[in-house]
């Protein structure tokens, strides 16, 4: 009877400690329970303002997705603003550079100009020169023309003379008779004589003028004895007497004054 109170007794002991144990671990349990209920709804509510800042997050990423997009564009539209500009200072380069050729072009032309001008002007120096030279010249043999139709005792005009006596060659320091252009008759030759020779200007002073009906372009041969040495070629025409050039270069070192000049037919 004895033993099996003990037994019962170990048993309720045992019982005890267990249920003992058990609430204890029920007790632990429940703590444990308790702060991880805490610790979930303190993640939860972590999560949520985690979930919130992600929200807000997304909305301003879109936000900079936004922006950045607009900055793209306009850095795209800044771009091509900035293309164009080089482009359009490209092209104001070469104009500028276009400009600068031609103003070289027209500095070298001005130059050029101002040298021809300079030029133009010695050579004008020169012509004045010449002509004063040539008005000298031209004074001197007017006063020798003037002296020799003094000293002659024939006036300045057309000689006609006969195939005879153009034949024959006159002596020294006796004049060939003069006719009157009146009075020569058909199929004679026009004759004269070379007064002045000049030949710096190239160019002889024959004693047949305008009245004698010589005309500019009209040619004569100019005869030393029976020889014919070259031509002249009429270029001024005064009344009583004409210039006329030579028409060979050799041929003003051959011409003297007195030699007989006679009209060729054109």
């Amino acid at each position: 009877m004895k033993s099996r109170l003990i037994i019962l007794v170990v048993i309720i002991l045992v019982a005890l400690g267990i249920a003992g144990g058990g609430f204890y671990l029920y007790q632990q349990e429940h703590v444990r329970n308790v702060d991880l209920q805490a610790k979930l709804e303190d993640l939860t509510a972590k999560q949520k303002v985690t979930q919130e800042k992600l929200e807000e997050a997304e909305r301003s990423l879109s936000g900079f997705e936004a922006k950045l997009k607009e900055a793209t564009d306009q850095i795209d539209t800044l771009t091509m603003q900035l293309e164009q500009e080089r482009s359009s200072k490209d092209e104001a380069l070469g104009k500028i550079e276009q400009m600068r050729r031609q103003v070289d072009q027209e500095l070298n032309r001005k130059s050029d100009l101002e040298t021809k001008f300079n030029k133009a002007q010695d050579e004008l120096k020169v012509v004045q020169g010449k002509l004063s030279a040539i008005e000298a010249e031209k004074v001197k043999l007017e006063a020798r023309i003037k002296e020799l139709e003094t000293k002659s005792n024939v006036e300045l005009g057309k000689i006609v003379v006969s195939p005879e006596a153009a034949a024959a060659k006159p002596a020294a320091g006796i004049a060939a008779p003069v006719q009157p252009a009146t009075q020569a008759t058909a199929g004679k030759a026009m004759e004269g004589k070379v007064l002045v020779l000049n030949k710096e200007y190239n160019f002889a002073v024959i004693n047949l003028g305008s009245k004698d009906a010589v005309a500019i372009g009209d040619q004569f041969a100019v005869y030393q004895g029976n020889k014919v040495i070259g031509g002249l070629k009429v270029e001024k025409v005064q009344e009583s007497m004409s210039a006329a050039g030579f028409m060979t270069e050799d041929l003003k070192d051959k011409v003297k004054e007195g030699d007989k000049v006679v009209k060729t037919v054109k």
